[in-house]
């Protein structure tokens, strides 16, 4: 039966920073071992650790006692205590503590002695992740260790991160991008993870100066485009990486010239993982990473992962463009019809968030637009200073008449979780049920 180590780091490679010793490899699976000793026999386990080296060592300890974590960056108590529900959990790991309807324990352990390196089979299903339920319900998806292992060595290749390079997330490590860029890069890829919360603009500065150079910065488009409004000044990066929502080139531009790095994207999903990548400034084209084997076609696109038992299908559509690289068309579930005319939600919300003043925004289609002719979209919109007539206004010479925007909601923000998505039932029932 096929297995991986659980690190494919050296011993004496720094793994992550936390506090002022950097922690070794040698020091982490000796904390590793010293945890998996005091852990109830049976999972799965509930792993809401802020704290993301924590996070690392209870998801090691759990994988070495063949217990699967499960992984939602929604930390909010009943949605914490729904998935230990509805999915059997046992027992939670956290460092802030919460009621739930299992036993919560500290991931926190005194080292031992030297710990063996332990072989994780690659067919066990190491953690289950939960899709963001922005668009409805949280749906689980089950990642097998050998999966996890080579989405982590595919994007180290692809971003270039070996040992000695610091990497700081802004995203929680129990959200796939973050899990996967923060936690399994540093056990299979290379580079070193950063263990303390940061959000706020000076939070990142800071943690980044105290970490030392190549820094690496994981982050979201919502939290770069925070950062650029600071103005706050960040030390030398090595690269920018984003994920969960768009990228504009005129933000990428503008990224790339305060922090003299390039700024590239992810391509995934939590059914798949992380998939491929871009330079935004480069143009629209997606390169898979490493081992990726896409299907597309002009019913739709699904990617074969190394890892995962068969192909996944993708929500998106996709074309080829050459080179083995391909172009997205928008989300399947993204494109609407309106008086003979098409166009794509997400489209529209960037030509929406490109007018001059408005700071953030989304459109939405009702759940009735195919079967009601009088349905219209909605568009909920942050623009301090712009009145809805206004940013009708303006968008009128941009888009369809049919796409105008109606009713137009001006919030004070849109109803974003942790990595910025908007949750599309807030957005709906202040449109059209208040």
């Amino acid at each position: 039966m096929a297995a991986f180590p659980l690190t494919s780091r050296a011993p004496g490679e720094v793994i992550f920073h936390r506090g002022v010793v950097p922690v070794t490899v040698a020091r982490f699976l000796a904390e590793v071992a010293a945890l998996a000793a005091r852990l109830p026999g049976e999972g799965p386990v509930l792993n809401f650790c802020a704290d993301r080296y924590l996070a690392l060592v209870g998801f090691a300890a759990a994988l070495s006692r063949g217990q699967t974590t499960l992984l939602s960056a929604d930390r909010s108590p009943q949605r914490l205590a729904d998935i230990a529900r509805g999915h059997g959990a046992r027992y939670a790991l956290s460092d802030t503590g919460a009621a739930l309807p299992v036993p919560v324990l500290s991931p926190e352990a005194a080292p031992g002695d030297a710990a063996p390196n332990p072989m994780v089979p690659a067919a066990m299903v190491a953690a289950i992740g939960f899709t963001s339920g922005s668009t409805g319900e949280p749906r689980p998806h089950a990642k097998p260790w050998g999966a996890l292992v080579a989405g982590a060595r595919g994007a180290a290749e692809r971003f270039g991160v070996t040992a000695g390079m610091s990497i700081l997330g802004t995203v929680p490590a129990q959200h796939m991008y973050g899990f996967e860029t923060t936690v399994m890069m540093p056990l299979h890829g290379g580079g070193a993870g950063h263990a303390g919360v940061v959000f706020y603009p000076s939070d990142i500065a800071e943690a980044l100066a105290g970490l030392p150079a190549p820094r690496l910065l994981v982050t979201t488009p919502l939290q770069m485009r925070a950062l650029l409004g600071s103005e706050v000044a960040l030390p030398p990066l090595a690269g920018v990486i984003s994920a969960t929502a768009p990228l504009g080139e005129e933000m990428a531009a503008e990224a790339e010239a305060a922090w003299g790095a390039p700024v590239r994207e992810i391509y995934g999903a939590t059914e798949a993982g992380s998939i491929a990548s871009r330079r935004t400034l480069d143009g629209e084209a997606w390169e898979p990473y490493p081992g990726m084997r896409f299907e597309i076609d002009a019913e739709g696109a699904s990617v074969s992962v190394p890892g995962l038992p068969a192909p996944v299908p993708l929500s998106d559509r996709l074309e080829w463009v050459g080179e083995g690289r391909f172009r997205l068309e928008g989300r399947l579930a993204d494109m609407v019809k309106l008086a003979g005319k098409r166009a794509s939600l997400a489209g529209l919300t960037r030509i929406l968030t490109g007018i001059e003043g408005v700071e953030d925004g989304v459109f939405v289609a009702p759940d009735d637009l195919d079967v009601n002719p009088r349905a219209r979209l909605a568009a909920a919109v942050v623009a301090p200073g712009m009145s809805a007539a206004a940013v009708v206004a303006a968008l009128r010479a941009k888009v369809e008449p049919a796409f105008l925007p109606r009713p137009v909601v001006m919030l004070p923000a849109l109803p974003r979780d942790a990595v910025g998505k908007v949750s599309r039932g807030a957005i709906v029932a202040l449109a059209w049920k208040r």
